[in-house]
Formats: C-alpha cells, sequence, structure tokens
C-alpha cells in the first residue's frame, strides 16, 4: 500500500477502536501482552536481523535492541493500561445555560494518530497500547534500522487481536522508511489528526519544518542536575550518577551539572572522581578548570548539546538564580533537578525553571511514562500545547461539547 492508503485505511477502521467500550479495550491489551510473550523468541530474531545490519555505535544498538526482559516489561506496560481508566467519555464540565440548554464537555479520542519514531521497537507496541486504551487509530512509522522488529511487533499484536475476534486494522505501519515517504506521512491532513515524531533534535525538527498536520514536540532532552550550596553531598552524587549513567541513550538522561561556587570549592574533586569512575567524559567552564585544570574546556555549544553518551558539560555558577537563569537559556524544557537542603531554593527552582518536569532531590530518570503511573507514554512532550510531560491516555484526547435542548432556537 502507499503511504496515503495506509493513512486511509487506520481512518476507516477508527471508529471500530473509538467506541469499542473499555472492556473490549483491555481485553485487546490483555491479548496483546500474552502474544508478545509468547512470541519473543520470533520478535527476538527478527531484532538480531536489525542489530547485525547495525552499523551505529553501541548507545544506538542499546535503543534497538530487544531482549526478554524489556519484552517481558513492554507487556508489562500493555498490562498497566488496563488498570488504568478509560479516558473517553468523561465528563469534563456540565451546566445548564440561560437559555435552558443543558451543556456537556466530554472526552473524544484525537482520531487518528501518526507517529514518527528511531530505533527504539519498544515505541511500536507502546504507541498501540496507548492508541487502544484512549480510542484511537494509530499509524506507525519507525527508522529503516528497526523495520524487521516493528514490523514483527506489529503482527503479533495485529494477530493476537485478530484471533480475539476484533479487527486490528485501525493500526498500521507505513514500511517506507525514506526521508521523502517521511515528509509525505506529515502532510496527511484530513486523513492524520495529529503526528508525534519521536527521536532526536533532527527528527523532531524535520518535522516542525515539513509537516503540515499538527505535531506535537517530543523527546530532546537537554536535562540538568544543580547542586544548590546546601545540597547534602550523600544525596547529590547518587542522583548525579543516576541520572547520567543508569541509562545515557534516553531524553531523561542528565546532560549537565551546574554546581554552586562554595559548593564546587569544597566537593568538585569528589564530583569528579565519581563521574570518571563511571567512564564519564567531562568538559567544563573556566572556573571549574581553576580548581582541576586537567579537565577538558567545554565550548558554548557544550552547554547547548544533548549528548546521549557518556559525557556531561559541568559548570560553576552563583546561586539559584543565575542557575535558573542557565537552564533556561541552554535546556529543552524536559527535566531538571536541583539538589538542595534549602526549602527556599527548591520552591524557587520549581516555580521558576520553565521545564516539563521540574525534581528537587531526585534523579531526571523519572520522567517517565510508567513511573509516572500512566502505563506506556507516547513520548514527553517539551512544548506546551496541547501536552506537556509524558503523554498518557488523557494527553491523546481532546473534547466536545455535547448540548442538549428543547426547542429552543437563538433570537
Amino acid at each position: 500500500m502507499t503511504i496515503r492508503e495506509t493513512c486511509l485505511k487506520a481512518k476507516e477502521h477508527a471508529s471500530e477502536i473509538a467506541f469499542a467500550g473499555e472492556d473490549k479495550m483491555n481485553m485487546m491489551l490483555i491479548a496483546a501482552a500474552s502474544a508478545l510473550r509468547d512470541e519473543a523468541d520470533h520478535i527476538i530474531a527478527e531484532n538480531k536481523k536489525d542489530i547485525e545490519k547495525c552499523t551505529r555505535g553501541p548507545q544506538f544498538v542499546d535503543r534497538l535492541m530487544l531482549d526478554k526482559k524489556r519484552i517481558d516489561g513492554i507487556a508489562a506496560g500493555l498490562e498497566k493500561l488496563v488498570q488504568l481508566k478509560c479516558p473517553v467519555g468523561e465528563v469534563l464540565e456540565e451546566r445548564a445555560l440561560y437559555n435552558g440548554l443543558q451543556l456537556r464537555r466530554v472526552r473524544v479520542p484525537l482520531g487518528v494518530l501518526g507517529i514518527i519514531y528511531e530505533a527504539r521497537p519498544n515505541v511500536t507496541a507502546d504507541a498501540i497500547g496507548l492508541a487502544i486504551k484512549s480510542g484511537n487509530a494509530v499509524v506507525l512509522r519507525g527508522s529503516k534500522d528497526a523495520l524487521l522488529s516493528n514490523k514483527a511487533v506489529t503482527s503479533v499484536i495485529k494477530n493476537a487481536l485478530k484471533g480475539s475476534g476484533f479487527d486490528p486494522e485501525f493500526i498500521q505501519l507505513i514500511e517506507d522508511a525514506t526521508h521523502e515517504g517521511a515528509t509525505e506521512f506529515m502532510r496527511m491532513n484530513g486523513i492524520v489528526d495529529v503526528i508525534i515524531p519521536r527521536g532526536s533534535a533532527a527528527l523532531i525538527q524535520n518535522a516542525v519544518k515539513n509537516a503540515t498536520v499538527p505535531i506535537i514536540e517530543t523527546g530532546t532532552g537537554n536535562c540538568h542536575v544543580y547542586f544548590e550550596n546546601s545540597a547534602d553531598i550523600k544525596k547529590a552524587i547518587p542522583i548525579l550518577i543516576n541520572a547520567k549513567t543508569q541509562r545515557t541513550s534516553v531524553c531523561n538522561a542528565c546532560e549537565s551539572l551546574l554546581i554552586d561556587e562554595e559548593f564546587a570549592g569544597r566537593h568538585l574533586k569528589e564530583i569528579v572522581s565519581a563521574l570518571k569512575e563511571k567512564n564519564v567524559e567531562i568538559v567544563a567552564c573556566e572556573k571549574c578548570r581553576k580548581i582541576l585544570p586537567e579537565l577538558e574546556a567545554a565550548t558554548e555549544e557544550d552547554f547547548y548539546t544533548e549528548f546521549l553518551d557518556l559525557k556531561i558539560s559541568v559548570k560553576i555558577v552563583n546561586g539559584v538564580d543565575e542557575a535558573i537563569a542557565h537552564i533556561n537559556k541552554y535546556g529543552t524544557h524536559h527535566s531538571d533537578s536541583i539538589v538542595t537542603e534549602n526549602a527556599q531554593a527548591a520552591d524557587k527552582f520549581l516555580e521558576m525553571v520553565d521545564s516539563a518536569a521540574v525534581y528537587v532531590n531526585a534523579s531526571t530518570r523519572f520522567t517517565d511514562g510508567f513511573e509516572f503511573g500512566m502505563g506506556a507514554e507516547m513520548g514527553i512532550s517539551t512544548q506546551k500545547l496541547h501536552a506537556r510531560g509524558p503523554m498518557g491516555l488523557r494527553e491523546l484526547t481532546s473534547y466536545k461539547y455535547q448540548v442538549r435542548g428543547d426547542g429552543q432556537i437563538r433570537g
């Protein structure tokens, strides 16, 4: 099928999931989760073919790789969705107007979701699960690097739904992985209701520049951890190490460390030593290099960079105001954390850092749909319309007004 035909097929079957009802949605999710576990060996075999063809580095392969543990985690995410309430039909507002009309504002699915993503085949299952429980049709377009993996996951889930008596054609996968195909997909006005690009800054900017379908920007994460002067070093270092090294290839990993000047004077050597124990490459400002001359100098560009690797930029700042200004200038409005024992500094940071998720004394790695109790997530929105932060079920809905009258006409 052409890209247009694929999108049209999803749209033609959109009503089947929109009006399925929560019981049937849950049956679909349970069937999909069971099938993923049952067919794990098949999915892993196809995934290995993608990995064998991959010529990129280990961080990229980590994003691409599926094993039984990861597949079980994906299935668990679908099962988590079963436990969550379907948002479709939720009454957001209900009141009588002056003229006797009865007005209700009710949640409805967005319609047809278009998901463009890179080498993360787990996104395939996550997106399908969220689409099911939010009543949306979905068109998936992954990268060529994960094509066989994406086909295997999609096929397993669709076969499971069909075997359980459901028509799975509201789920569609685009196999054209060319740049031209991506651009065509982004321009399916009137068929696709929203495009959600999930991946690198280049992918997201391509969507911003080329999409005529509305998009929700997700993913790019130049995330910061800030050690305020009153921070407890016993909390600070584990938070930093987790945020930076627990998994480097993800958008909620820390990319930049800010340190108050006095705190750096007391603890910079200890902090650098802890990072180097984890093989983290450090680029640092001149104030840092006066304390530790052996550190490599950071460039202005380094402070803007999402490394997605064992690399971090470090800068000494003069208090919470300078830290906030730095984050709001260089960050990507994703996730940022302050480590402090000062309640006023914590409150100021929470209020003034302009990011989707702002933390006090916790790792940025918690910005995640599963961790936030949403089950899987469609992505982490770094914009303000129409959703912000991890995009769970409610973020994949809109609303409509239902108005009941008794013959009223407008004069």
